[in-house]
């Protein structure tokens, strides 16, 4: 994995000083960075996986998510900000450090029982996949898994998503971020 760690662009003081951005669209513009990523992921879940629905959250966890659904033979659904779908729409509403965001997806998009895997590029507090997570479980949907790209672990996100009882996985961490 220290090859594709190398093709992340890290960005200093973005989007506010202190903040070490870690900028993957360098690593999704690399074709065999971005083909190794989805092949990582992919061979963790299997060709024959029980994975009926991949999750991607707003905006980088969909192009994961979808070629990760096109590889596992599995549903896309995408978990939008507040007012991006155009049909009825179930949310739930999460706490940030500076107020409070909301995440949605259609009603329909996950069916009672489903297997759902969430996709993200990279988690840092949890706060945004917790939601994404608390949303498919509110319609039925069976979180078989959390995954991502990169984790900041020292922001406590993975801690928080498996204190809520459900496994995480990432490809790279990025510590003292």
């Amino acid at each position: 994995m220290s090859e594709l760690r190398d093709l992340v662009r890290t960005i200093p003081d973005y989007p506010k000083p202190g903040i070490m951005f870690r900028d993957i669209t360098t690593l999704l513009g690399n074709p065999e960075g971005f083909r190794r990523t989805i092949d990582a992921l992919a061979d963790r879940y299997g060709s024959s996986s029980s994975i009926q629905k991949v999750a991607g959250i707003e905006a980088r966890g969909f192009i994961l998510g979808g070629a990760l659904a096109h590889r596992l033979g599995a549903g896309f659904v995408p978990i939008r900000k507040k007012g991006k779908l155009p049909w009825q729409v179930v949310g739930h509403d999460y706490e940030l450090e500076y107020g409070a965001d909301r995440v949605e997806m259609h009603v329909d998009a996950v069916a009672a029982g489903e297997r759902v895997l969430v996709v993200d590029d990279l988690i840092a507090t949890g706060g945004t996949a917790g939601a994404a997570i608390r949303l498919v479980e509110h319609v039925g949907g069976i979180v078989v898994e959390a995954c991502f790209v990169i984790d900041l672990p020292d922001l406590g996100g993975r801690s928080r998503l498996e204190a809520m009882g459900h496994h995480v996985h990432a490809l790279m961490a990025f510590e003292g971020d």
